[in-house]
């Protein structure tokens, strides 16, 4: 009996393709990064492996000898002379002098959005897409080249974010230098719309009116639900808010945005089950669902995890159409080997990684663990809901360290409560999306029977990225995910040991008992008695003055998007705000109003003379009118007061008479309100963004400047007058700043005449949120040392 379970549980997981997965996806990748001949040299050693395997002439050991060697043969020689053939592109040398081209190209994916948060003028949003793209043709400075490799289009989205694969376009602008690892000859930077664009395939304008259709219908829930639905269904987080993607990422839920191999099974999955409550056979449902599979694939697009996960799906549908029920993990390692052959640039894409190995570990992790969890007494439905999503996070967590920079702590517990929705509102979503343009009554209907799943969804990720320590920070990049790796497989060998497993286990212990509750309990921040607290909301500017009531703040800008300004807010306890000020209708400065609002009073929004940008004014009187507070204008002298603060209004001195059209933003910033706060900490002075002339105009006209803490006007740009900050004369000086950032903020010139007149001085995008807050011999600093990551 004992050797009939052995037996059973070696063909359970038939592992001869593996090593030939895992050497052709080895040989690629480090092809990719390290050269052509390593992908040489790694092939020959699979090829020389191989050769041992066969001459042992074992049955057992031919098909895995077998498929390593083809495997080898195809890294050392076709894929090596692909990644070669890139390198020595003729494009790549001309992107490296930064010359202009114009290209004519085929279409390879569908336009991926690029967001950017909004900064002076510029609206927040996606303005731009990135458009993977196969060249025909390529001229460079009027002379014709010969390359027919891979370009990368950086194109404006309103006239290339609807072009399909299988088009061909003409394409003219200055060409950049591919980033390495990828067979993409070199970037093209285009200004001007498209040219010559050729039909798209009959499929694939059938795919993207069925994506629009399910826009259409998701506009009836609300904007959060309605951008998130189309990304669960389809991948498509083009409508999604940057605050709901956020989230998901915190808690580890972003996964249910990409499809993957957990879309494909669901669908499938509803196929044969339908097939077999009419009784069909083998084949017939084989049939059925693999064409709704390939459906599927051509709605979606030809994503790498997508394009895995169909051909291991199409790979088990054959089997069963044979009578044959092959193992997932053969499936999963012939997928690999077949798709880095097929196209080398998925071995080092991210989405491709974790969806395999998501995959590998649901294979051979989460069986066991929940056999394990039943042995030990926890019911069958809830151990493999355990077992699952720790699987999952276990193999996945050193790819998602190093691609982010941060592991979730909370991903286990979120994927948990998650699961029970995923499925019904993907079955649904799509029904939707099919049935939307026949018969848009029954769209909606599916639509509204979506809508509390995605609801549900989005309340698990909102509480879970709010969990205290939802996220560890943790290095990036490739050595980041190794050192995550090395951790993993540490902590597993270590496990497998009576006596590491108790010490590991009473380590835990100690933590839950004292770090865990320290956290939650009695948090660090806020600092108790703040009077001022200068938010890290990246590359703009948002600061929270308290007044004597608790729960109670004044808030001075919102930064460029929703999300963090709300996160500050919830994190210092404000639970109302009186007056709402926003000192200049930039986009780093409004882009969060929204947000303010968020379970809060707001009681009056307060601007300055200002009405430019147009659209900015425009969102700014829209947002008080739906919210039904009253949109007030401050003025020179003004002073304003609640127990604890009190405001006075400084400037601007002048009004603008130009046009709001033909502002610049030298203008725009001039014309800040700049406010003096009488606060529990001392004299505060707010400067909006002046630059020279008006700081100058304050200067001249006399006014008493200042002030025990100064937030440092634009972000700390090289325009700030040395006499302007001498008058103020602060004994510190707080920037508002994003980490990365391109404008060059703050600046050193800055910075310097701050230090010789020996100012305190903190930075956002090092300290994170900052406080102060009164002590004896003046205003203290407190850092939350959390800052921001760059701005996207």
């Amino acid at each position: 009996m004992k050797l009939e379970i052995e037996e059973e549980a070696r063909r359970d997981h038939d592992f001869r393709l593996v090593p030939a997965a895992v050497a052709g996806w080895a040989a690629t990748l480090a092809g990719l990064q390290l050269g052509w001949w390593v992908a040489t040299v790694i092939g020959a050693v699979a090829v020389v492996g191989a050769a041992v395997l066969l001459a042992r002439g074992r049955a057992r050991y031919v098909g895995a000898g077998g498929a390593l060697l083809l495997v080898g043969l195809i890294a050392a020689v076709p894929t090596a002379l692909r990644i070669h053939d890139a390198a020595s592109d003729p494009l790549g040398a001309a992107a490296a002098r930064g010359v202009t081209a114009t290209l004519r190209v085929e279409i390879s994916e569908r336009p991926r959005p690029i967001h950017q948060a909004g900064y002076a003028d510029q609206q927040a949003g996606t303005r731009s897409v990135a458009i993977p793209a196969r060249v025909a043709t390529a001229t460079v400075d009027g002379q014709p080249v010969e390359s027919t490799g891979r370009a990368l289009l950086l194109a404006p989205v309103a006239e290339w974010g609807g072009l399909l694969p299988g088009q061909e376009v003409t394409a003219s602008g200055r060409l950049l230098p591919a980033r390495g690892g990828e067979l993409t000859a070199a970037v093209l930077s285009v200004r001007a719309a498209p040219v010559g664009v050729g039909p798209a395939p009959w499929w694939q304008q059938a795919a993207a009116a069925l994506r629009n259709s399910l826009h259409s219908l998701c506009a009836i829930l609300p904007e959060e639900p309605a951008g998130l639905l189309p990304g669960l269904v389809l991948g498509d987080t083009s409508a999604l808010p940057q605050r709901v993607e956020g989230e998901f990422k915190a808690s580890g839920l972003t996964h249910l945005m990409a499809v993957s191999g957990g879309n494909l099974v669901i669908i499938g999955g509803a196929v044969l089950l339908l097939c077999r409550l009419v009784r069909a056979g083998p084949r017939l449902s084989a049939a059925a669902a693999g064409t709704c599979l390939a459906g599927f694939l051509v709605l979606v697009g030809p994503e790498p995890s997508v394009v895995r996960a169909g051909v291991m799906g199409g790979i088990g549908l054959l089997a069963l159409a044979l009578g044959r029920r092959g193992s997932a993990l053969p499936a999963l390692a012939f997928a690999v080997c077949a798709l880095v052959a097929w196209d080398p640039t998925m071995a080092g894409n991210f989405g491709f990684a974790l969806s395999v190995l998501a995959t590998a570990g649901l294979v051979l992790l989460a069986p066991r663990w929940a056999d394990s969890l039943v042995r030990r007494g926890v019911p069958a439905g809830y151990a493999e809901g355990l077992a699952v999503p720790l699987a999952a996070f276990v193999v996945t967590a050193p790819i998602i360290a190093g691609m982010a920079g941060t592991v979730s702590l909370v991903s286990v517990v979120t994927n948990v409560l998650a699961a029970p929705v995923v499925a019904p509102v993907t079955v649904l979503g799509v029904l939707a999306t099919v049935v939307g343009p026949w018969w848009p009554g029954a769209g909606q209907v599916l639509i509204h029977a979506a809508g509390p799943e995605a609801r549900w969804l989005i309340t698990v990720a909102r509480h879970g990225a709010r969990a205290p320590g939802a996220t560890l920070s943790w290095p990036g990049g490739w050595w980041g995910g190794l050192c995550a790796a090395a951790l993993l497989v540490a902590v597993v060998v270590a496990a497998r040991f009576r006596r590491i497993r108790l010490l590991v286990a009473i380590g835990l212990v100690v933590v839950l008992l004292t770090v865990v509750p320290a956290k939650v309990l009695a948090p660090g921040w806020p600092p108790d008695g703040w009077a001022m607290v200068e938010c890290d909301v990246g590359q703009g500017d948002a600061v929270v003055l308290a007044t004597a009531e608790p729960g109670r703040a004044v808030v001075v800008d919102t930064g460029p998007e929703p999300g963090p300004v709300d996160e500050c807010l919830r994190r210092l306890g404000v639970e109302r705000v009186p007056l709402l000020v926003l000192s200049h209708l930039h986009a780093d400065h409004i882009g969060g109003l929204a947000s303010v609002f968020d379970g809060r009073a707001v009681g009056a929004i307060a601007v300055g003379p200002g009405r430019a940008p147009a659209w900015a004014w425009q969102s700014v009187s829209g947002e008080a009118r739906r919210r039904g507070v009253p949109l007030a204008q401050l003025s020179d002298g003004q002073r304003l007061e609640w127990p604890g603060l009190s405001l006075e209004v400084l400037g601007p001195r002048y009004a603008t008479t130009r046009a709001p059209a033909l502002q610049d933003g030298t203008m725009i910033n001039n014309s800040s309100v700049v406010l003096r706060a009488e606060t529990a900490a001392g004299r505060v002075l707010l400067t909006g963004d002046v630059e020279l002339a008006a700081q100058a105009d304050l200067l001249a006209e006399g006014v008493d400047l200042r002030a025990d803490v100064l937030k440092v006007p634009h972000h700390g740009s090289r325009y700030s007058l040395p006499q302007f900050l001498a008058a103020v004369r602060p004994r510190t000086a707080l920037i508002s700043v994003g980490a990365g950032n391109g404008y060059g903020h703050p600046s050193k010139s800055t910075v310097d005449v701050l230090g010789t007149m020996g100012v305190l001085v903190t930075r956002t995008d090092v300290d994170g949120d900052t406080a102060v807050l009164p002590e004896g011999s003046g205003p203290a600093v407190v850092r939350r040392g959390e800052p921001r990551g760059p701005p996207r």
